[in-house]
């Protein structure tokens, strides 16, 4: 499939197109610095801005989706709001019809209407990024695209790639002691494989162990 990934050089960006090469994927991997990553078979690296709609709909033309794991910076979260609708107006421009974002964890469900951003203990150093990520899911669910909002685990981070994982829908996903945690490339896992056979079109969904 031809795949325009958009925050490719990012810790969970960097893990997807690894997974995207490695099964036979052509990837259009988008960035703001282009030397930061290694030249590849199977890649073309282009310099873009996912906040530009008219940026985002040159570096889409031709391919068939689009995966966004654009990383707002820490003192501009609402950059992800930015992103997305850029992203959404760029795409149709394209005629790109299917997008996965790479969300947020604090929008999921811990009890029947909390959300974990909501809870006591959500770190406070994450919260603005939490809540600007929780905005963009009402932005989605008005588009006309087929999109995917992919929450990783509480704790995602470089880890990993065993393939052994629990896909949840929109409650956080722990384990017997009340962890959730996934690893960056196992995270990569369920979202190639939701591109490649798509289970949860329109809606959000979570994977952790």
């Amino acid at each position: 499939m031809k795949v325009v990934l958009y925050g490719a050089s990012g810790m969970i960006g960097s893990r997807v197109l690894h997974e995207l090469l490695s099964r036979g994927h052509k990837v259009t991997a988008v960035v703001r610095n282009p030397e930061k990553l290694a030249a590849a078979a199977g890649v073309k690296v282009l310099k873009g801005d996912v906040t530009d709609a008219a940026s985002v709909a040159a570096t889409a033309a031709g391919t068939e989706a689009a995966i966004s794991a654009y990383a707002a910076p820490q003192d501009q979260p609402e950059m992800v709001v930015t992103a997305t609708h850029s992203l959404l107006a760029g795409l149709a421009k394209a005629g790109v019809p299917r997008m996965i974002v790479v969300g947020g964890a604090g929008s999921l469900e811990v009890a029947p209407g909390v959300q974990l951003v909501d809870t006591p203990q959500f770190p406070e150093q994450w919260k603005a990024n939490a809540l600007a990520h929780r905005k963009t899911l009402p932005i989605l669910k008005e588009s006309n695209l087929d999109w995917t909002y992919l929450s990783p685990a509480a704790l995602i981070e470089p880890g990993q790639r065993t393939g052994k994982f629990r896909v949840g829908g929109t409650r956080l996903v722990t384990n017997d002691k009340g962890e959730s945690r996934i690893s960056a490339e196992d995270f990569a896992i369920v979202l190639v494989d939701e591109l490649e056979h798509p289970k949860h079109v329109r809606q959000q969904f979570t994977a952790a162990y």
